[in-house]
């Protein structure tokens, strides 16, 4: 197994005129793996990931590969709120040669603990590669308990989680159930800080396509015990991190990413859309502020 316990970005999919703009996705790798960022997540939710066809996932994820080499950890995202479904996309993940897959909580209808718990097992069980819970209440409504995510870690296949309820506590209390070798992966970029301190292992990001080499950077003075200089720094940056949630992910990050020059073009697909210009006003004022720009 690659080793998981790093700094990666959950990669945007840059459009131009309703196609994946593959010439901008190298720019932006190339970018990340340049500032310290150890591997990518291929179609998470942050890379619009339920409005890519079948293809385009397939594509996207060879690309990827051809660029980054086998060294470079790929996970792919895989959930669905059907198992049968997850299922599936998790087998061609795995055909395909990802070295984990990214399974998020199923969203809209709301399974009980049990129904959680059955869902995970029969995923991690239909692959051989690792399985990554993925926690994130603000968008699925249903959240994995500790004691879900404490019996989902004796599973075969499953090695950590990436959580992004934003909550340390929580947090702390996944670590203290699951053992220091459950890899914990921050999902929430404002706290990330903190949740290194209480003893995370890394993070599946949307502010490292801006600012990868400070994230990277974070983790390193961590592990070196200067955590009181990694939260001084992302003091520095939490207006920044915060606007790039001022609307939904990813709608500020590509308009971030265009700004800099990286993607071409700051298009998604409907139904979300482009930053709205008082807000795209205020991004680009605080990059200018922080050096970005």
């Amino acid at each position: 197994m690659k080793n998981l316990k790093g700094t990666f970005t959950a990669l945007i999919t840059p459009f131009k005129n309703g196609v994946i703009d593959y010439a901008s996705l190298d720019k932006l790798m190339k970018h990340q793996l340049e500032n310290g960022v150890d591997g990518f997540v291929i179609n998470g939710t942050t890379a619009e990931s339920p409005t890519l066809t079948s293809s385009e996932k397939e594509e996207l994820f060879k690309h990827a590969r051809q660029f980054c080499g086998e060294k470079v950890p790929l996970i792919m995202g895989t959930g669905s709120n059907s198992t049968a479904q997850t299922i599936e996309d998790s087998k061609k993940a795995e055909k395909l040669g990802a070295d984990a897959i990214l399974v998020v909580v199923p969203y809209y209808n709301k399974p009980p603990q049990r129904g959680l718990y059955r869902h995970f097992k029969a995923v991690a069980e239909s692959v051989k590669i690792p399985t990554i819970l993925y926690n994130v209440p603000g968008r699925t409504i249903t959240a994995l308990a500790t004691e879900t995510i404490r019996d989902l870690a004796k599973v075969s296949g499953v090695v950590g989680i990436k959580e992004a309820s934003g909550k340390i506590d929580f947090d702390q209390e996944i670590i203290k159930a699951c053992g220091s070798n459950f890899v914990m992966l921050s999902g929430d970029d404002g706290t990330y800080v903190d949740f290194l301190k209480v003893g995370g292992h890394g993070v599946i990001s949307v502010a490292t396509h801006v600012i990868p080499r400070q994230m990277a950077q974070w983790k390193k003075w961590a592990e070196a015990g200067e955590i009181a200089k990694a939260q001084a720094d992302i003091a520095k940056y939490m207006d920044l991190i915060n606007l790039l949630f001022v609307e939904a992910n990813p709608i500020p990050v590509k308009k971030a990413l265009q700004l800099m020059g990286i993607i071409s073009s700051a298009e998604l697909r409907l139904p979300m859309v482009e930053l709205s210009p008082e807000h795209t006003e205020k991004l680009q004022l605080e990059m200018k502020k922080v050096g970005i720009l």
